[in-house]
């Protein structure tokens, strides 16, 4: 009895260790990388998972998209500005065995490179560019750093740059002139009103001027909408034809 006791204990850890080293459970979006003698065979996954004890050695490799934040990096962009600029990066896995064989540490190597490309592209642009041109940088970034991560299995979906910030006396001078544009925007309206009211006016003159009992009516309607303020003073317009005779007969006296 304690022979067969003893067997069917070391029969027990025989199979626990089995489970434990040779069955994987792999789930949807893991996919399992197995080398065998050290050499690599298909991958394997999703789903239940075999290897071979002390013969194979396997790997889980995640195939979803991966958040990663790039650090602030310091940048001199093209026109002499110093600003800090951060992004996030989105990837994922698309080949697990050359994600596995090709590099050490595919994240950590991905990260290195969207660091450095981030102030590469940016030290290659102005000020300007960074500001208004969003669109174009992220383009920019992701197009080299999926370029340069695709030998690794890697695919790069977006990058995206979130925060520039800006020295003290750099954001002083952007406000200015921004302050100067709206000004300069304020004085050309103004100008372009100006205009217009001109152009308004000439034409008004021209049709009163067709009609000269036209300019009475409009002495009258002054005059109603000056009452109808209730004021204390009254403009009576006196018109120009009744003055000429008199202008005229001093004219002749000086003569």
């Amino acid at each position: 009895m304690p022979g067969i006791d003893l067997g069917l204990l070391v029969a027990g850890i025989l199979v626990i260790y089995f489970i434990s080293t040779a069955v994987f459970i792999l789930r949807e979006y893991e996919r399992g990388v197995i080398f065998r003698l050290g050499r690599l065979i298909p991958v394997k996954g999703p789903g239940l998972c075999i290897i071979i004890p002390l013969v194979d050695r396997l790997v889980k490799v995640s195939l979803r998209t991966v958040t990663m934040d790039v650090p602030v990096q310091d940048v001199i962009t093209k026109d002499n500005v110093t600003v800090k600029v951060n992004a996030v990066l989105y990837y994922r896995p698309v080949d697990p065995n050359k994600a596995i064989t090709e590099v050490e540490d595919f994240s950590y190597a991905t990260s290195q490179i969207a660091q450095t490309t981030l102030r590469s592209v940016c030290g290659q642009s102005q000020l300007d560019e960074i500001l208004a041109k969003r669109d174009e940088l992220n383009s920019r970034l992701q197009h080299i750093i999926d370029e340069q991560t695709e030998p690794w299995g890697i695919k790069v979906a977006a990058v995206e740059v979130k925060n520039v910030d800006l020295p003290v006396e750099m954001q002083r001078a952007i406000a200015r002139q921004a302050e100067a544009e709206r000004e300069r925007r304020a004085k050309v309206i103004h100008a372009e009103g100006e205009y217009q009211a001109s152009e308004k006016l000439a034409a008004a003159a021209e049709v009163l001027g067709k009609q000269p009992a036209s300019i009475q009516l409009r002495f009258l309607q002054t005059l109603t909408e000056i009452g109808t303020e209730k004021n204390t003073t009254t403009i009576f317009p006196i018109p120009i034809d009744l003055l000429t005779p008199f202008l005229k007969g001093n004219g002749t006296n000086k003569e």
